[in-house]
Formats: C-alpha cells, sequence, structure tokens
C-alpha cells in the first residue's frame, strides 16, 4: 500500500545528505498583508475619487447643458421678440403711411373744390361784370341818343321860329314899302333866312357826329371794362393726379440665432484602481521574499569542514 504522506523528495535529500528548510517570519507576513490590505485601500480609495471626479464632471456638464439651454432659449425668446417688433412697428408704419395718404388725398380734394368754388364766384363777378357794363353803356347810349333828340328837337323848333319870323318880317315888308324897296326886303329876308338853315345844319350835322362820336367811345369803353372784367376772371381749375399709394421698404429678413453648444468640459481623471493592488501584491510578495530563511546544507563540503565530509563519507574528499 503507498503512503500518500510519504515524502520521496525528502527522503531522496536526506539520502543524499541535501536538507532546506524554509521559514518564513512573522513581521514579513505581517508587512505582506499590510501592503496587500494598503493596496486594496489604495485601490478603493481610487475608486471613490474616481466616482467623485465622475460626479464632479457629470455636475459640471449638466450645469454647462443648462446654460447652455438657458442661453439658447434666451436667444429664441428675443429671436421671437425681435420678429414681433418688427412686425408691430411695420404695422404702425403701414398705418401711418395709409392714414397720411387719405389725409393728403382729402387735402388735394378739398383745395380743389375750393378752387373750384372760387373760379364758380369769379365766373359769376365777371358775369355781374360784364352785364353791368352792357347795362352802363346802354344807359350811356340812351343818354346820347336822347342828347342828340334834344338837339334835333330843338333844331325843329329853331327852324319853324326862323320860318314865322320870316313870315312876319315878309308880311311887314310888303305892307311897308313898295317897288324895289320891298323886293330888296324881301330878298333881304330869305338871304338871312338861308344863311341861318345853313349855320343850323351846319351845327346839326356836326351834333350829329359828335353824338356819334360819343356811342362810339361808349362802345369802346364796354369792350374795354369788359376785356378787364374777362381777365380778372380765375382760369378753370383742374384736378390734378391722385396722390400715389404708399410703398412700404421691403420686409427684413430674419436669420434665426444660432444653437449654442454646452462649454466643453474636460473629462475627469480617472485613477487606476488595479495600480495600487498590484503594488500592495508586488510589495507584499517582496516582503514575504526578504523574510523567508532557508537552512540549506550543500554536499559540497566548504572550506575548514573537510573533516565533517571525510567523517560524513563524502566520496569527494577521498584521495585518488
Amino acid at each position: 500500500m503507498i503512503n500518500k504522506n510519504y515524502d520521496l523528495l525528502g527522503e531522496q535529500l536526506a539520502e543524499s545528505g541535501l536538507e532546506m528548510s524554509i521559514v518564513i517570519g512573522a513581521g514579513a507576513i505581517i508587512g505582506a498583508a499590510t501592503s496587500v490590505i494598503g493596496g486594496i485601500f489604495g485601490s478603493s480609495q481610487a475608486d471613490k475619487q474616481n466616482r467623485e471626479a465622475r460626479k464632479a464632471q457629470d455636475k459640471a456638464e449638466k450645469a454647462a447643458q443648462e446654460a447652455a439651454d438657458a442661453t439658447n432659449e434666451y436667444n429664441k425668446r428675443s429671436f421671437e421678440v425681435d420678429k414681433q417688433n418688427y412686425a408691430n412697428t411695420r404695422a404702425f408704419e403701414r398705418e401711418t403711411l395709409i392714414k397720411r395718404w387719405q389725409y393728403q388725398t382729402e387735402q388735394q380734394d378739398f383745395g380743389y373744390l375750393a378752387a373750384v368754388k372760387q373760379y364758380g364766384k369769379s365766373v359769376e363777378n365777371t358775369n355781374d361784370r360784364l352785364v353791368y357794363n352792357s347795362i352802363a353803356a346802354m344807359q350811356a347810349y340812351e343818354s346820347e341818343q336822347e342828347a342828340l333828340n334834344s338837339i334835333l328837337t330843338e333844331d325843329t323848333f329853331s327852324r319853324q321860329g326862323m320860318l314865322v319870323d320870316q313870315l312876319q318880317n315878309e308880311g311887314r315888308a310888303a305892307l311897308g314899302q313898295a317897288g324895289n324897296s320891298r323886293t330888296k326886303a324881301l330878298q333881304s329876308n330869305i338871304a338871312a333866312l338861308g344863311r341861318n338853315a345853313a349855320i343850323m345844319d351846319a351845327s346839326l350835322s356836326s351834333s350829329v357826329e359828335q353824338s356819334q362820336r360819343n356811342m362810339q367811345q361808349i362802345g369802346l369803353q364796354r369792350y374795354a371794362a369788359d376785356l378787364q372784367a374777362n381777365a380778372s376772371m380765375m382760369i378753370q381749375p383742374t384736378k390734378g393726379p391722385s396722390t400715389p399709394l404708399p410703398i412700404q421698404a421691403p420686409e427684413r429678413i430674419f436669420i434665426e440665432p444660432m444653437e449654442i453648444l454646452p462649454q466643453a468640459i474636460q473629462p475627469a481623471r480617472q485613477q487606476s484602481t488595479f495600480a495600487p493592488i498590484l503594488s500592495g501584491f508586488i510589495s507584499g510578495a517582496g516582503q514575504i521574499a526578504g523574510g523567508i530563511q532557508s537552512t540549506y546544507q550543500s554536499p559540497i563540503p566548504q572550506i575548514g569542514q573537510q573533516s565533517r565530509a571525510v567523517a560524513a563519507g563524502w566520496p569527494g574528499n577521498q584521495n585518488y
């Protein structure tokens, strides 16, 4: 039966004279354990610092995102307000232009109607003036005609009186004288009558010619007065062109604000959580290695130990 606890290597070493015993000191074990635990604690601290760094990074990224969102919301709202203010201003400007255009149109119509009224009044005044000139001329004609008629009537009466006087003179001459004296008297009366008739004819003709000249002067005066009346009459007004419709400037083109991206946040600096553990294990292994005490007897005798080897029957010490 094979003994499982049989140490064949140890037996062979014992037979060959090789002996080795490994002894690890308690301090080395404690130091190694401390190093390993320190490595684990360092890894835990690194992991905690990494989580805090990631949390700070997440917080900074969230704050940057909120700031960007707030800025974008403000820019969007400001953009909408600018467009609304522009629309309100443009509507007010259009309303003002339309009111101004209506006022100018009303003023133009009012001015035209006032000019038409003035022209109508001017035409009425001119017609009244022409009627007055016509009446005045007619009155002047009538006065001149009456004056001429008076001259003609007076001339007629004068001629009749002259004939009566001639007849009376002829009668007196026929009664008071005889013969040649009466004939001479009659001839003298006839000659006087002829002279007087010629004077009266000349005077009447002169009066008629003067009356005709007066009539012509009256006509010229009326013509001049009519010309003056017509010249003072206003020119018939004409309506001017309509006031053009108001035109607004082209509409403004708006560009939407560019979206602002969040501020770039530097990635959190991560520490290795494996390095402290590895360093602890390496340090612990070094301490364990440094704390191992081994007893080893070499089959080769050292100087000063030859007698012991000989006594042990070491074949290498035999003399050949």
